[in-house]
């Protein structure tokens, strides 16, 4: 096994693992969904003096929430499809671009994303990829 095969293989196993990491991060905005379904279904729970609390507050948050959660899964999903793919040395392009990508996912996506570039840019591991497209 060559040097570029192995670290290819380590990026690998370290997008399966950020992929993770960020799926459950993606779950942090459950408290604000709760919250905002509470607001929705039992708006009792938060009398004040002026009455309950508006319904659209409720909807805002569970709204919010919602899409937070929608969009740090489907992040999660590329980060293992890109895993998935660096395992099989398919998808070049788009290995490269999810590792660009992962950088914003601080502080672990970061460091898997500039190693995914910097083992991405070398000839030999380009040449991985055409190599196993070849076979295909």
């Amino acid at each position: 096994m060559t040097q570029d095969e192995d670290q290819l293989r380590l990026l690998s196993i370290f997008h399966y693992v950020v992929g993770g990491l960020a799926g459950l991060c993606a779950l942090f905005p459950i408290f604000h969904l709760a919250f905002g379904l509470a607001l929705i279904f039992a708006p009792e729970l938060f009398q004040s003096k002026g009455g309950p609390p508006p319904s659209w507050l409720g909807w805002l948050l569970v709204g919010v929430a919602a899409a937070i959660i929608v969009l740090g899964w489907i992040f999660a999903a590329l980060v293992l499809a890109a895993g998935r793919c660096l395992a099989k040395r398919k998808l070049y392009t788009f290995c490269l671009v999810m590792g660009a990508v992962e950088c914003l996912f601080m502080p672990f996506g970061t460091i898997l994303g500039v190693f995914t570039i910097v083992v991405l840019l070398r000839e030999s591991a380009k040449q991985l990829f055409e190599g196993a497209r070849d076979s295909a």
